[in-house]
């Protein structure tokens, strides 16, 4: 095991930021952090790096692993250029060859813009670079902090197939926060916080199986008869349009096949990750 916590607890006071947490990272893989607006995720994030020391509890490394980090809110200086930035930093590192500014920029497609000054970037611009110099001293482990807040869906593709890329070809492990639910779909192991508390762990796929709804919306010109006929209450009528809340695609398929003369249109969705979310940390606004 790469990175081990065992029951994480950090306290601000009287306030319980983190309680009892336990994780395991595995090498080579990725793990999304997930929570609501202060549930303890970047505390979380904080002390699995080490900027924040716990209260109770201890977090384990495997021997000589080395981390690289991509804070939300970029630690680069604005006035100077992508290079010079670069520069600055692999010179906090022991063993970093010279030549590895060059490559990195290289390997990240900044060498189009790399003697313009990082202010000037575009977002997506910038989230590369910041990237970048995480990668300076080649990590095993990776840290992202919300790494595509406030990018376009393009450019937001563009970061998660940049990461794809590195995880496969550098066998770097990940480990990322995001309030876009969608990008932890590919995770190995999913921890979703709330309160400080672990409320839900495992798979993305498990998690959406156990805790999201599959939707099914049917259309019919005859909504009467159709409705005496269901084995399966809808829970929502609105006129020729009946929504179903179902457990299983099977389920959605056993309306469809026994009632395919009544219905007109149809459309499924398989339970999300954002359902799966909502439905273990409520839909109130933090």
């Amino acid at each position: 095991m790469l990175l081990e916590a065992k029951h994480l607890t950090k306290t601000f006071g009287s306030h319980v930021a983190v309680n009892g947490l336990n994780l395991q990272i595995g090498r080579g893989s990725f793990t999304a952090l997930l929570g609501p607006n202060g549930a303890g995720k970047s505390t979380t994030m904080n002390l699995l790096i080490g900027l924040t020391t716990p209260s109770l509890g201890q977090v384990s490394y495997a021997d000589q692993v080395k981390r690289g980090v991509v804070f939300q809110n970029s630690v680069l200086d604005e006035r100077l250029t992508v290079t010079e930035n670069l520069q600055i930093r692999a010179k906090q590192y022991r063993h970093v060859a010279k030549t590895k500014v060059a490559a990195v920029s290289a390997e990240l497609g900044l060498t189009a813009f790399a003697h313009q000054q990082y202010g000037t970037l575009s977002g997506g611009q910038k989230r590369r670079v910041d990237i970048a110099r995480a990668l300076l001293n080649d990590p095993d482990i990776l840290f992202l902090d919300e790494p595509t807040t406030g990018l376009d869906i393009q450019t937001r593709t563009a970061i998660w197939d940049l990461l794809r890329h590195l995880q496969r070809t550098r066998e770097l492990t990940v480990v990322l926060t995001t309030h876009y639910l969608d990008e932890a779909d590919a995770a190995d192991s999913v921890y979703i916080i709330d309160h400080g508390s672990l409320v839900a762990a495992g798979t993305a796929t498990a998690i959406k199986t156990r805790y999201a709804e599959d939707v099914l919306q049917v259309t019919s010109s005859d909504v009467d008869r159709l409705r005496a006929r269901l084995t399966v209450a809808p829970t929502e009528c609105d006129g020729n349009r009946l929504i179903f809340k179902l457990s299983s695609p099977q389920d959605a398929l056993e309306v469809l096949t026994t009632n395919r003369e009544l219905i007109t249109t149809f459309e499924f969705r398989p339970g999300t990750m954002d359902d799966a979310f909502l439905a273990l940390t409520g839909r109130e606004m933090r």
